[in-house]
């Protein structure tokens, strides 16, 4: 168990203390991975920022995620996802949908730059917990064709088969608790507020 975002971050940042000294590049996968992906940039004295990525969400169970799929448009499909969006015209259309919600956050995210390079570097991707890894998996996905020297997956909490899925698209995973009994990330922590996109803004663009 957790306190909140912060206690997992510090921990993760200490389990990641190797890479102290490398210029890591900590990319969140927003909105709730920013603050902690911040604190652990701080700790390895590395670079901030996010991958975007969004969950293909079922249809009425918007929680439940079918796929993924990143700023390029490459969609990462669960093996159920056929039998639960109920077919193609539905995924496309929830595709299409998430690529305009990352558009625009892009533009509000990070508007005065372009993305960190991740070529080259050591890319560590956050997030504060994996239940399907769908997204997680999108992120990866996308980062490793942007030729990263090292891609890490660093998390406080997934269920054991999760992490079995993820570790195929990482060089190494970082995972601080994989209990078996797994409901929801929300679970295991204490406190595990909603973090507003003001908040991503902020972090992301510190004034001087």
């Amino acid at each position: 168990m957790f306190r909140d975002r912060q206690d997992a971050a510090n921990r993760l940042a200490r389990a990641l203390e190797g890479y102290r000294g490398q210029n890591p590049l900590v990319l969140a996968i927003p909105r709730g991975a920013v603050p902690m992906a911040k604190t652990i940039a701080a700790a390895l004295d590395g670079e901030l920022d996010v991958v975007l990525v969004r969950k293909l969400r079922a249809p009425g169970n918007p929680e439940f995620a079918i796929g993924s799929v990143d700023e390029t448009g490459w969609t990462y499909l669960a093996d159920y996802a056929a039998h639960v969006s109920g077919g193609q015209q539905y995924i496309e259309a929830e595709k299409a949908a998430q690529l305009d919600v990352m558009r625009e956050r892009r533009a509000s995210y990070t508007p005065v730059r372009p993305p960190l390079d991740p070529a080259g570097r050591v890319v560590i991707v956050v997030d504060d917990g994996l239940a399907t890894g769908a997204t997680m998996i999108a992120a990866l996905h996308a980062l490793r064709a942007k030729h990263p020297k090292k891609l890490v997956c660093a998390v406080p909490v997934a269920p054991p088969d999760t992490l079995e899925k993820v570790s195929g698209y990482a060089d190494e995973v970082v995972c601080l608790a994989a209990p078996e009994l797994f409901y929801a990330v929300g679970q295991f922590y204490q406190s595990f507020p909603q973090v507003a996109d003001e908040e991503v803004i902020e972090l992301l663009n510190p004034t001087p």
